[in-house]
């Protein structure tokens, strides 16, 4: 308890009805100074989405230059922005809740969501209601915005910039869409900054074409393994061109299956590496089963968080735990419980492109940039500018944990 005394001081607890459904928005002072406000917003009915903002305490009042708010959205799908986010990479405390040195608060105004519903702390009370689209997807994440500014003037004066990792990509060019489409319809009082997309799985066949002769340049793959690659990357592309969208993405679990069977079990998120030899080894049953390809990232991410005293504490006995109590989540709901679903029900798009919505983004006048770390190497090297796409590396220093 002392440490979660430290953590909070309790200012007030304030209540609000959304959508016909009784959502709790909480305000706080943090250890760091910093302003705090969570809650939850029921964007459809028994759908309930999870969001956390963070005032920074080191806000600069310039009228020729407001201070800006990051929306982040992470990838998976499934995996939680308020969560491993907030507490891995860019949040102003690691999971052994000491202060980040690092964190984006010394620039922005932070909002993390849990989304889509069924994502962290964000539930649905009937799993039918898990969204099936990044469109769906996007409609939520509008409603909730819509909610969080609408009343708030405060919010209305900052620029809001989405920054999104991996799977969270798709998410951000799609939810962009929605959210000036509400702002043109007078729905939502939002001024959209801009969009910036790490890692992002926006361009699946570029992905999974890259990926057989990159290990074979490197000698991770032989002549055969090559040829397997490539083969099942050829199926890939004709199944997308036949819209054939739920089978690519069986097929690319077959992919990922085939290159760990003919790579001694490559380490997907670093190549100089195999899987076995981080905190959270992988058998053959797991490659050949597909099990590994479904569950990649999340495991990616949990071997990050396995060695305490280093920033890298438990997150789930940490979510479930002291931060559970402090943010007054459901008993019923469990951090991560319905997360494995969200992906599951989103089968049928995770291999649909999105390169059409990001330039739709950029003939809209809104700035759009794509970057790459140089362990995530299975991602596509790319930023747009005015509609050209241009094959080159970004690498930005941005206090990022991965």
């Amino acid at each position: 308890m002392g440490t979660f005394h430290v953590l909070l001081l309790f200012v007030f607890f304030s209540f609000s009805l959304f959508h016909g459904g009784l959502s709790r928005a909480v305000k706080a002072k943090s250890q760091g100074g910093s302003e705090e406000e969570w809650g939850y917003v029921q964007v459809r009915p028994k759908a309930h989405m999870f969001w956390w903002l963070y005032k920074s305490p080191y806000r600069v009042e310039q009228p020729s230059k407001p201070w800006p708010i990051i929306l982040w959205l992470q990838g998976g799908p499934g995996a939680s922005g308020v969560g491993i986010g907030n507490f891995e990479e860019i949040g102003p405390l690691d999971t052994d809740l000491k202060p980040r040195n690092s964190t984006w608060l010394k620039k922005a105004d932070l909002l993390f969501v849990d989304n889509p519903v069924g994502t962290g702390y964000s539930f649905v009370e009937d799993t039918e209601l898990l969204v099936k689209t990044d469109d769906e997807a996007a409609t939520d994440l509008t409603t909730l915005l819509m909610e969080l500014f609408n009343r708030n003037e405060s919010l209305q004066k900052s620029p809001l910039y989405i920054v999104a990792e991996s799977y969270g990509g798709k998410f951000a060019v799609t939810a962009g869409l929605s959210i000036l489409k509400a702002v043109d319809d007078g729905k939502l009082k939002l001024k959209l900054g801009g969009v910036a997309l790490g890692d992002s799985w926006i361009s699946p066949e570029d992905f999974v074409f890259a990926w057989g002769p990159l290990l074979k340049d490197v000698s991770r793959l032989d002549i055969n393994g090559l040829k397997k690659s490539n083969s099942l990357a050829e199926e890939i592309s004709q199944q997308l061109k036949d819209g054939q969208y739920t089978d690519a993405t069986n097929t690319w679990s077959q992919l990922e299956s085939e290159i760990g069977a003919n790579s001694n079990s490559v380490d997907f998120y670093n190549f100089l590496q195999d899987a076995g030899m981080g905190p959270v080894a992988l058998t053959a049953s797991e490659f050949s089963n597909g099990f590994f390809s479904v569950n990649r990232y999340s495991r990616y991410l949990s071997s990050l968080r396995v060695s305490p005293g280093n920033g890298e504490g438990d997150l789930d006995s940490l979510m479930n735990g002291v931060i559970k109590k402090k943010l007054k989540i459901p008993d019923n709901v469990t951090w991560g419980g319905q997360s494995d679903l969200v992906f599951s029900y989103l089968a049928g798009d995770f291999m649909r492109p999105r390169i059409a919505e990001v330039d739709e983004l950029l003939s809209k006048g809104v700035n759009v940039t794509i970057y790459n770390g140089q362990v995530r190497f299975f991602q596509m090297f790319l930023i747009y500018h005015k509609q050209i796409l241009h094959p080159m590396i970004l690498f930005l220093s941005c206090g990022l944990n991965l």
